[in-house]
């Protein structure tokens, strides 16, 4: 789906990684909510409070999911799923954008 129906969005935006890494948080009308963000080219590290799942939107990450040794790649329109209250790693060489479902 190319575009969000129906929601509501936070004025303030996500500011992670000296601005690295900025999203906007959206409320769907089932109060569900996601966030949609850009990564600038580098190295980051994250941890999850809740399910998520990642849709690349555009451009690519290499992922490394817990419990992992090799880093994968996600290309646009790809997706990746992560546990609550886990870490891991995600890099890019480009700007990229990203959509998280919190599940």
């Amino acid at each position: 789906m190319s575009m969000l129906q129906q929601v509501s969005v936070a004025k303030k935006a996500n500011v992670h990684f000296n601005g690295k890494v900025i999203s906007r948080s959206v409320v769907l009308a089932d109060g569900s909510k996601q966030t949609l963000g850009v990564v600038l080219p580098g190295e980051y590290e994250f941890s999850t409070a809740q399910g998520e799942i990642m849709q690349v939107i555009s451009g690519e990450f290499d992922v490394l999911l817990p419990g992992q040794t090799e880093w994968a790649t996600y290309a646009t329109g790809s997706q990746f799923e992560l546990a609550p209250n886990v870490s891991f790693s995600l890099r890019t060489a480009q700007i990229s954008e990203y959509c998280c479902q919190y599940i």
